[in-house]
């Protein structure tokens, strides 16, 4: 019987749920092939015959970035950037393809949120002009790979993978069954042409990336672009990464002429003087693989009136880990805090989350409770239990390395951790907080 159309099923009477299938025979032959073994693209080798020179990392050019990729971009990667509005994301990946450009690459960068006149402007701003940048403002599927045929760039920049649509799927630009698409689509035409791919995607409101959760999976590296509204710093984090540590951490400072790179940030998080402040406190933090000085602030005051609940206020600090440092010193050290307000900061904007600067806050509200300063030079690093004991932290060697290339003269740390401290810098060693107040001199001697 030659095939009929059939517009309406004669078993539920419902429209348009009939479809097509395989006929038996067709569905057997398909199963042998399933078992038999079907024909392979490229025989599979010893793993000491396989080359992996098409595989190393390229430099981009942006050593913050290169730094977090785990050495630069490898062809074929696919990386997705994502961040707040404003934060920085399109100046950061616009400037890296001009870095690709001026090293004699070619770049194309695609934008489907603003026109190519611009992302020209920006370019100028930033000094990201050049002859081998190419752009193009495109929000079709087709469109961008077509550019990518006539280009025939080393670098793509698609920003953003939200803003960009298949005519072959339905559902509006930015949806789930979309983004799934178009980022599918780039990650073949990226693997196929060994084309490095940094692709811009938004963030919801609680700062997941937005869209399906296949998103990340199919993208070979995913980082976050992080910082303050009104803070320069800005952080650049890689939650996944095929080729590298996907614990790095890099630093951006966003000035006038974009986002520049920063090195050495540990001088963001100090307030620079030269006299001792009462409620200070240096501690040193591990981001990532990097160490990080920073400075704690705390201000200490008598509550407005006894009949108000005293104010805890932090900013850049975890504000229940503050809650039990505050009730350590209270029971455990016996620091009059308990009908005063406490103001607890951070300096610069970086945000300490680490156990790891329990001591150095403690030592700060307590310094802020006497109204005496710490003395000069000195760092604190440890975890503070419930019992008022200061417990060991991974990295010490680390931090104190850090603190003496900076200069600091003294540290605080805890017990057993002195061992490898580099020449000049003089660690005292203490078992709890007691010991800790009274080694800097605001503690009870009895």
């Amino acid at each position: 019987m030659p095939p009929r159309w059939v517009g309406r099923c004669p078993e539920c009477q419902e429209w348009g749920t009939v479809a097509e299938a395989a006929p038996v025979a067709a569905r057997s032959a398909g199963l042998r092939v399933a078992l038999d073994g079907g024909t392979v693209t490229a025989p599979a080798r010893p793993m000491t015959e396989v080359d992996v020179t098409t595989a190393r990392a390229v430099p981009t050019g942006v050593g913050e970035l290169d730094r977090v990729l785990g050495g630069g971009l490898v062809p074929g990667a696919v990386v997705l950037v994502a961040g707040e509005p404003g934060v920085g994301k399109s100046t950061l990946l616009l400037e890296a393809a001009a870095a690709v450009a001026r090293t004699g690459g070619r770049a194309l960068y695609v934008t489907g949120e603003e026109s190519a006149a611009q992302v020209r402007l920006r370019a100028e701003r930033t000094g990201a002009v050049h002859e081998r940048l190419w752009l193009a403002d495109e929000t079709d599927l087709s469109a961008v790979l077509g550019h990518v045929e006539a280009v025939q760039p080393q670098l793509l920049v698609l920003d953003s993978v939200q803003t960009v649509a298949s005519a072959d799927i339905e559902g509006t630009a930015g949806g789930v069954a979309q983004v799934r698409e178009v980022a599918a689509a780039v990650s073949r035409v990226a693997k196929t042409r060994a084309m490095s791919t940094l692709l811009v995607g938004h963030v919801t409101k609680d700062g997941t990336v937005a869209g399906p959760r296949v998103l990340e999976h199919l993208v070979d590296v995913v980082l976050a672009f992080e910082g303050e509204r009104h803070s320069a710093l800005r952080m650049l984090r890689a939650s996944k990464n095929r080729f590298g540590p996907a614990d790095e951490v890099g630093c951006f400072e966003q000035t006038d002429a974009g986002v520049v790179g920063v090195p050495d940030p540990s001088g963001l998080f100090l307030s620079h003087r030269t006299e001792g402040v009462p409620g200070t406190c240096v501690t040193v933090t591990i981001d990532g693989r990097r160490a990080l000085v920073a400075e704690v602030q705390a201000l200490v005051s008598p509550a407005a009136s006894d009949q108000v609940p005293p104010r805890r206020t932090t900013s850049g600090l975890d504000s229940a880990r503050m809650q039990l440092l505050l009730a350590v010193l209270s029971k455990r050290a016996g620091v009059p805090i308990g009908k005063q307000d406490v103001y607890a900061s951070t300096v610069g904007g970086v945000r300490l989350a680490e156990p790891a600067v329990d001591l150095a806050v403690a030592l700060a509200v307590a310094s802020g409770t006497c109204d005496r300063a710490l003395p000069a030079g000195v760092i604190a690093v440890g975890e503070v239990g419930l019992a008022g004991d200061v417990r060991r932290v991974p990295g010490v060697r680390r931090r104190l390395s850090e603190a003496h290339r900076l200069g600091f003269t003294k540290a605080l740390v805890p017990s057993g951790c002195a061992d490898g401290a580099p020449a000049g810098l003089r660690v005292t060693e203490v078992g709890d907080i007691r010991e800790a107040l009274r080694a800097i001199g605001l503690g009870s001697r009895s």
